[in-house]
């Protein structure tokens, strides 16, 4: 059935005569992160900024994990006041074929062709904008904003990149997270709740160190893992489940380590987490010491979170990540103390393979590493939000 002639119902009248439509294009390449980043953003510009939001993405199934209220057999759908569409194919341009005020591709997915043929016929036609990547490397305020010119019909797209840096999109961050970050940790009954409903167990004793373990399949985290069980001090690791579940059930000499699972050698004690909707993601790194995060969505979180943190880039041919990975750690360790800088950039470049991470080490730095957790967030937060920052150059455009 040709897209233009969904028997859907059509998008619902703006709520008022202001109101902005969005249409978010998403792909799903590999696991969670670029769903994870449109969720969140659709989520955001819907609630603080009333934006009509409709969500175009090929993967439900991978989307369903992130939202459990999805429906993963309905073509269109609406979650959370946003309109999600199951994205079918490269020239499906949706249910309903109605282009909005603004448009976003996400990270280079490329439009359908129907879509692109119907904004070069919209009256004004609308803001595009090709959301990238998030890289802390120089050359992303450069590029942030620039126009690229269609080269057939009479259209415009602007290059909008996340960074970490001054004259980039920025990050995201809801206007209320700091506020739910900080009853969290002001709460010790909520924290306790918290412990009993994702563990099984209580909080663990105040010496031990609460170290939060989400990554891609890692080699190092065998010997990680061992130092851990020789600690001075107990730690305490909360693994969701996934793919690091393997190595722990390796180490524990266990057949598998799902969901529920808990197990002990020496000083180290694992849970094995249930996978959880993404926004109860952040009281994971909240009930941390110290957290292990991959990809783009939960190293953003993980900054918020104002604690310690590990970033699992995501791995490419020929060490491509290594220079991504160097120029986010030039922004975040700047101001640290010589010593623990040099300790910090030691474990996270064993931790993505070059080397091999030494814990007594790396902590002995603990107390400079929470400071600059802090500090961090502060900086960053000057920067401005990427949902603030893509929605006021978007008005902007459409005035």
């Amino acid at each position: 059935m040709p897209a233009e002639h969904g028997t859907s119902e059509p998008r619902a009248a703006p709520a008022s005569a202001d109101a902005i439509a969005c249409d978010l294009f998403c792909t799903v390449i590999d696991n969670f992160g670029d769903i994870g980043v449109c969720w969140r953003l659709a989520r955001q510009l819907s609630s603080e900024y009333g934006w009509q939001m409709r969500l175009l993405v090929d993967d439900l199934h991978t989307f369903g994990r992130l939202c459990p209220t999805l429906d993963v057999t309905l073509a269109r759908q609406r979650v959370e006041g946003i309109v999600v569409e199951h994205w079918h194919e490269r020239t499906h341009a949706g249910e309903v074929l109605a282009v909005a005020d603004i448009v976003i591709e996400a990270f280079a997915c490329e439009l359908p062709p129907p879509y692109v043929a119907a904004m070069a016929r919209r009256h004004r036609p609308p803001v595009w904008l090709n959301l990238e990547y998030l890289s802390a490397e120089d050359w992303v305020a450069e590029c942030h904003l620039k126009p690229s010119p269609h080269a057939r019909y009479p259209l415009t797209k602007a290059f909008f990149f996340p960074g970490l840096g001054p004259g980039t999109g920025g990050v995201i961050k809801e206007r209320m997270l700091d506020d739910a970050r900080r009853a969290f940790e002001m709460s010790a009954s909520a924290r306790e709740a918290w412990w009993r409903q994702t563990t099984g167990a209580a909080a663990p004793e105040p010496a031990a160190t609460v170290v939060s373990l989400f990554s891609y399949e890692n080699p190092a985290v065998d010997g990680l893992l061992e130092q851990w069980r020789d600690a001075a001090e107990p730690i305490v690791v909360l693994a969701p489940e996934g793919r690091v579940s393997g190595a722990l059930a390796r180490f524990f000499g266990h057949s598998a380590f799902g969901a529920g699972a808990h197990a002990e050698r020496g000083n180290l004690r694992a849970h094995s987490l249930a996978f959880r909707p993404q926004p109860e993601f952040d009281a994971l790194l909240w009930a941390s010491h110290l957290n292990f995060v991959r990809g783009e969505d939960s190293f953003v979180r993980a900054q918020w979170a104002r604690r310690p943190f590990v970033w699992h880039i995501y791995p490419q041919a020929d060490a491509a990540h290594l220079p991504k990975l160097d120029a986010a750690l030039a922004h975040y360790a700047r101001a640290l103390p010589p010593a623990a800088r040099a300790a910090l950039a030691r474990f996270w470049h064993a931790w993505n393979g070059a080397g091999t991470p030494d814990w007594a080490d790396f902590w002995s730095h603990r107390h400079a590493l929470e400071a600059r957790a802090v500090t961090w967030a502060d900086e960053l937060f000057t920067i401005g939000d990427l949902a603030a920052n893509l929605a006021q150059f978007a008005k902007s455009q459409l005035k």
